[in-house]
């Protein structure tokens, strides 16, 4: 690809990663207006709900490393144009799933191709913006369109789900996947760095491995105990596992996770900083389509549009950040970011447990949309500009390791929390009450499994099943998000310890 193009079309490059970046991000929050629908249609549990949404972020997560690596040694463009056509493919099988297991299966595939795409964009932009304003611009926009794809899933969810069946909000990925193949093909610059040193199968394996099983003690410890046996043992087995990883990469002859970029506190506590917010946002998001649709009866356009203040705050904030950091440092930016993730969430945590309404947990959604807009580019210009340009493949990835981690983390943890507290509030109100264990076990697998089987049972006694599971789930959510604010809080001490105050140019 010429210099001169490199140049001269770099915008219309941008737009079109920036087009198929925002698939990829919808799709990490477009499935959450859907999981209501997926109990009803596919009769899928709470721990089957955060399965799908999590084997997606695991196999992400744990891939984008070598996906990096791939892209700097290949050609960035090969691998971005590949991540669309594996996309592309996932998503078709997604949409045509006749089960919970089916539908995990297929959004693994959806993972992998994600985990190519995502890195062979960023470090595509890092190479033909050059200029440190310029970069860190672009990289503003990129965040952005990463923040308002999140936000906006949900909104797009709604309105497919109004129309179609609920496959369609994977298939709807397909014709946007060919426009940005073909946009790429003629406007997307090929970069790679020749002498970068053969990809790491083996790291690539290990981490996989390890997160896998951290995210399957998280996630099934509410349904076998957090003390069982099985969960303990998986728990040991994952940290001996990430351990393993962490070695091998530290003996490789070529790591896919450079450790000595860790020492570079810019890219380090960038990276902590994503994580810890994702952690949160991914976490609250995914609680509130489920509040939002069970709780207070909205359709899934109508939950889906009230998760509109988040996507508007994201879009007003995100463009601006670069400024604000120009204005405050980066340091300050990214701490204030994740105040108002912390914020957000611990004001929706206080929101009345009998008279919940969406006024009442609209300032905290408006916190969220703030916090993401104003720590997610900050944090990931800081990342990024801490690595040599021929490096940017693999630190790109890094930084999007952090968000999906973060992300699945957040799932897995505020998610089980939740299911925690709901089935031991939901078990304690049906005491005496002589409840077959195949439809108590519908009743604890989630409140969309309880509110089905009170709706069955009709009367006074559906009405009171229907009530305590209300109730049972408010608890949940309330102990779950007030985690989720903590966390945040850990990530502003590190921030304002640790972070220097200007992104390195």
């Amino acid at each position: 690809m010429p210099a001169k193009l490199k140049y001269n079309h770099r915008w219309a490059a941008l737009a079109v990663i920036c087009l198929s970046v925002l698939i990829i991000n919808v799709d990490n929050t477009i499935l959450n207006v859907a999981l209501p629908t997926l109990v009803r249609k596919l009769h899928a549990t709470s721990s089957g709900l955060q399965w799908i949404v999590d084997s997606y972020a695991m196999v992400f997560a744990g891939l984008l490393l070598v996906a990096g690596s791939l892209a700097d040694r290949f050609g960035r463009k090969l691998l971005f144009l590949i991540g669309l056509v594996i996309f592309a493919g996932g998503s078709t099988g997604a949409a045509l799933s006749g089960s919970v297991h089916a539908l995990i299966v297929w959004r693994i595939v959806m993972g992998a191709g994600a985990a190519m795409l995502i890195p062979a964009s960023l470090s595509t932009i890092t190479n033909i913006f050059i200029k440190p304003a310029d970069r860190a611009k672009a990289i503003g926009i990129w965040a952005g369109i990463v923040g308002i794809g999140i936000a906006i899933g949900p909104i797009a969810g709604g309105l497919l789900l109004s129309r179609f069946w609920w496959g369609s909000i994977f298939l709807v990925n397909v014709p946007i996947a060919a426009l940005g193949f073909i946009g790429a093909l003629f406007l997307v610059p090929n970069s790679k760095n020749p002498k970068v040193s053969r990809p790491d199968f083996g790291g690539a394996i290990l981490s996989t491995i390890g997160l896998g099983l951290l995210l399957w003690a998280i996630i099934e410890a509410p349904v076998h105990g957090w003390t069982s046996r099985s969960v303990i043992t998986v728990e040991l087995t994952s940290l001996i596992v990430l351990v393993t990883f962490i070695s091998w990469e530290h003996i490789s002859q070529h790591p896919m996770l450079k450790l000595n970029f860790f020492r570079e506190r810019r890219f380090s506590i960038a990276a902590l900083a994503i994580l810890l917010g994702i952690f949160g946002l991914m976490g609250a998001l995914f609680i509130q389509t489920q509040f939002l649709q069970f709780d207070l009866g909205y359709s899934p356009l109508d939950a889906g549009l009230r998760i509109l203040p988040v996507a508007a705050m994201v879009v007003v904030s995100a463009p601006l950040s670069p400024l604000v950091a120009r204005l405050v440092n980066v340091k300050f930016t990214v701490a204030a970011g994740l105040a108002a993730v912390a914020g957000g969430l611990w004001q929706i945590s206080t929101i009345s447990s009998t008279h919940p309404t969406f006024v009442s947990v609209l300032p905290g959604m408006l916190l969220l949309g703030l916090g993401a807009g104003l720590m997610m580019p900050t944090a990931t210009n800081s990342l990024i500009g801490s690595v040599p340009r021929e490096e940017s493949g693999v630190g790109s990835a890094t930084n999007t390791v952090a968000f999906q981690v973060g992300g699945a983390l957040g799932v897995a943890v505020i998610g089980s929390i939740l299911a925690t507290r709901y089935q031991s509030r939901i078990r304690l109100a049906t005491i005496g009450y002589h409840i077959p264990a195949a439809i108590m076990h519908t009743i604890s697998g989630s409140l969309g499994g309880a509110l089905t089987v009170a709706t069955s049972i009709g009367g006074s006694n559906g009405f009171l099943l229907a009530h305590a599971a209300r109730l049972a789930f408010m608890g949940g959510l309330k102990v779950s998000l007030v985690v989720g604010s903590l966390v945040a809080l850990g990530g502003i001490v590190l921030v304002i310890t640790i972070l220097p105050e200007k992104a390195k140019n």
